[in-house]
Order: C-alpha cells, then structure tokens, then sequence
C-alpha cells in the first residue's frame, strides 16, 4: 500500500475511533441458510469456484530453491506444483500417466524426481517422464508424450497461481482487478520465508469460515480476552476491488501514533490489513510477516471443510533467531484462536443451519463484507449459468 493510502486509511479510522462511527453498508442483509448446507449448491461452487477459477496454491516462499516442490489435494485435481532446475514455477496434475496413481504422496519438500510407486515411472521437476522400467516389456511408448499433464500456472509479486483445469486461463487483471494487484505487489509477497502451518478439519461449511473474517463488530465479545486487548471492535476501513476486498482492522497501537508525524505513520502499525481473495483466501500482511488463510470445502460434507493457515515470515525477522522464534509462537496462537473460538462459533451457526429452523440469518450495516461476500458467491454462480 502507497504512503499516500495509508495515511488516508488511518486518517479514517482515527475519525471513526474519535466520532464513535463505522463503515456503513446503508442497509442489511437477509442471508438464507440453506447456503450452508445445501448438497446441490454445494456442488455448484465445488464446480465453479473451485475447479473452473485460479487458485492460489502458496506464495514464492513455498518454493524457495530449484527443485522444491508442494502437492495440493483440495481442489478435486491432484496438483503437484514444482520450481523445476531453472527456478520456473510450474504446476501438473498429480497423476502418473501409465495408470493414473498419485505421484508424489508428500505435502511439501524437495525432489529432482518423483517416481510412482506403482512401477516406478519417473518424473523430473519439469514434469518430463525420465524413467520407464522394462520399456522393452511394456511397448514401445514416446517419453515426449507421457510427461505429467501441465497446468495453467503463474508466478506473479511472490503468489503462486494454478488452474486445476489443464484448458484453463490465469488472468489477474480479471481475478482480482489491476488496481489490487498494483497494491499487492507492494507488499514485497517475493521475500516471504515459509515458516509452517495449521491445518483445521472443522465441522462447518467453508463459506461460515470466511464469514467470521467479515467483521470486527464480535471482537469485544468472542474475542474480549484474546484479539480484544490487541485491536479495537466494530470499527474498520473497508474497500472492494472487482469480487475481493480489503478489511483494515484496526489496532489499538494506532492511539499513540496521535503524537506522530504522518511521515512516521504505518498501516502495519495501525491496522492488521485483512485481504478477501475470492473465493476463498484471507491475506494478512504484517510488518514481521503474512498469514495465509484457505478454506476449502469437503468433498461430501457441505456442513465441513478444511482450513490451511500458512505462516510466512521477513527476511530480517528470519535471520533473527530470537525473533523467528517469538512470531512462530504467536502465529501458532493466533490460529488457534481462530480454531477455538472464531470456528467454534462457525461450528455452532452450521448445527442451526443443519437444522433449518432458522430460515435466514441478518447481516447489519456494519457488516460490509458479509454483504459483499454473499453477494459475489450469488453473482459468480448465477453469470456460470
């Protein structure tokens, strides 16, 4: 984010703290609950969402030397995603080509080959078949045409972008408007260390996950002991771009850079910057780092899905042992804080939703990505028709 936008943001947010006002979406919003549960509308997202749209799989960070790799098995294709002996990120659907078995069985790692484990055809990082035992046995078969199938990817401001459709198309400028990418790309997202990660398997539907980063309006309550003694509730700046936006939260450092010169503010020192990519990614950069959150929903369950939290740290921050090992201590507790009480209460909205007693449910006013999430799921699916 330039200077000039931060200042304006925190200008903003210091008004709304000292008039006592918030971001105003005009109205409310009436959300059906069968959203959240309904197998056919879930399916239609599986489908649309998920299998016909860019994903992003991870940030450069992932892959941070010729030769890594990490697999993805969330999004209906197997996905092996590779930064091969050039340093090129490519990506290929995690499949042997002989008889269709996973190929590589890891999350992440290295590898200069993956070899199934069925008859040990092999691959090199660039997908290329290398090995094929008994091939005077099996026939007579091109290696040129038996690589592992390729993928539609881009590595683009340290994000990692793949298509699980091999007929697909990566445009940024479309998924996420140029105006947000020219944003992101000042955050620096190439330098990112991974750090580790969270994964939570959690009894509601992947939609109910992206709600509870909607608002701030439940900090003093869920959160009165946690989050609470860090950011001020029920005030935030909020923006759209195209179908995601951008959440500033606000934290409670901002009430001593009163004293400070404009030139001395910060956005990371006043706000956590939260950034809705959609359909299912929350971005959140710091001055130490990023948090990556995923939701993904189950393949069965629409009341279930699986997040993956992802921590990423600053060079600077990496190199200092002391301090690696304080922010892997707080990432650590602030995903657990998401697992314990932002998913728990996720969990509980999906047991009402389940029953369908409660037809609907009420965004207010100061719930402005509530409105703009369940807005853009409701046009996406209906301009897929």
């Amino acid at each position: 984010m330039d200077k000039d936008e931060q200042v304006r943001q925190i200008k903003k947010l210091l008004h709304r703290l000292d008039s006592g006002t918030n971001v105003d979406a005009g109205e409310l919003f009436e959300n059906p609950t069968n959203t959240y549960v309904d197998p056919i509308l879930a399916e239609q997202e599986r489908e649309v969402f998920f299998k016909k749209t860019p994903q992003l799989v991870g940030l450069s960070g992932d892959l941070p030397q010729r030769n890594s790799f990490l697999t993805v098995n969330d999004l209906g294709t197997p996905i092996l995603a590779t930064r091969d002996q050039d340093g090129t990120f490519r990506a290929f659907v995690n499949s042997c080509r002989h008889r269709g078995v996973i190929v590589e069985q890891r999350d992440r790692g290295e590898a200069r080959r993956f070899t199934c484990q069925f008859h040990r055809w092999t691959y090199d990082s660039e997908g290329t078949l290398v090995g094929l035992p008994k091939q005077e046995h099996f026939g007579e078969v091109d290696m040129n045409e038996l690589g592992l199938l390729e993928l539609p990817s881009l590595e683009k401001f340290g994000m990692l972008w793949v298509h699980p459709d091999p007929t697909g198309q990566i445009n940024l400028q479309e998924l996420l408007t140029q105006e947000l990418l020219d944003e992101l790309s000042l955050w620096n997202l190439g330098e990112l260390e991974y750090l580790g990660n969270d994964v939570y398997d959690i009894a509601c539907n992947w939609k109910l996950a992206m709600d509870t980063f909607g608002e701030t309006y439940h900090f003093s309550s869920l959160h009165e002991t946690t989050l609470y003694n860090a950011f001020h509730g029920n005030v935030q700046c909020y923006d759209t771009f195209g179908n995601n936006h951008r959440m500033l939260l606000c934290r409670r450092d901002i009430d001593d850079m009163r004293q400070l010169p404009e030139s001395e503010w910060n956005i990371t020192t006043a706000t956590l910057p939260v950034y809705w990519l959609f359909p299912n990614v929350q971005l959140m950069p710091s001055q130490e780092g990023l948090y990556l959150l995923r939701a993904y929903p189950d393949a069965k369950e629409p009341g279930r899905h699986r997040s993956l939290i992802n921590f990423y740290l600053r060079p600077e921050i990496s190199a200092n042992a002391e301090m690696r090992q304080m922010f892997t201590m707080i990432s650590h507790v602030f995903a657990q804080v998401i697992r314990d009480e932002d998913y728990a209460v996720s969990a509980s909205q999906q047991v009402t939703a389940n029953s369908q007693t409660l037809k609907s449910v009420v965004f207010g006013r100061n719930e402005p990505a509530l409105h703009h999430y369940h807005a853009t799921y409701k046009r996406v699916l209906e301009s897929a028709k």
